[in-house]
């Protein structure tokens, strides 16, 4: 039985000892000598360059005359002539194959959208509703819904730059 006493006051004792705080004699003393003086850190490189930000649209560099024949519902076709003016203006013709009174002319102000991937009119007439262009090229803009979305058809909706005079 005394051995179990002895054995537990030990443990006992090793445990009190290990919860004490440390007495000042047995702290490392202080550092009297002066640290070595370390050499300046290196500057950090240069953050490599981002890449060049796609350059702005230039509507005005892409104004031009664009023509061409878009479907029709209820004829064989209609023959459709856009001029896209510098001063952001725009002009439009449009004759419907074999109507009598099929011909109609527009005007309003166009604006390029989504960084210069899409085109709208926006008509002087407020009785009509904007048109929608996804430029396909710097020679070809294509006729899109009233969401902007593309026409899912197998009919050509283009319309081709036409040449300088």
């Amino acid at each position: 039985m005394n051995r179990k006493l002895l054995a537990l006051a030990c443990l006992a004792t090793l445990a009190l000892s290990a919860c004490n705080k440390p007495t000042e004699a047995s702290k490392a003393p202080a550092e009297t000598t002066p640290a070595p003086e370390t050499a300046p850190a290196p500057e950090p490189a240069p953050a490599p360059a981002a890449e060049a930000a796609p350059a702005a649209f230039d509507a005005a560099a892409f104004a031009g005359t664009f023509s061409g024949t878009l479907p029709c519902a209820d004829c064989s076709g209609i023959d459709t002539k856009l001029a896209l003016k510098a001063d952001g203006s725009y002009a439009i013709d449009e004759s419907y194959q074999g109507k009598k009174d099929g011909q109609f002319k527009g005007d309003g102000t166009w604006t390029a959208e989504d960084n210069g991937k899409r085109v709208r009119l926006d008509p002087n007439s407020k009785s009509d509703d904007d048109r929608l262009f996804e430029i396909v090229s710097k020679d070809e803009i294509r006729m899109l819904d009233t969401e902007g979305k593309k026409i899912d058809s197998q009919l050509d909706y283009s319309l081709k730059r036409a040449a300088a005079q």
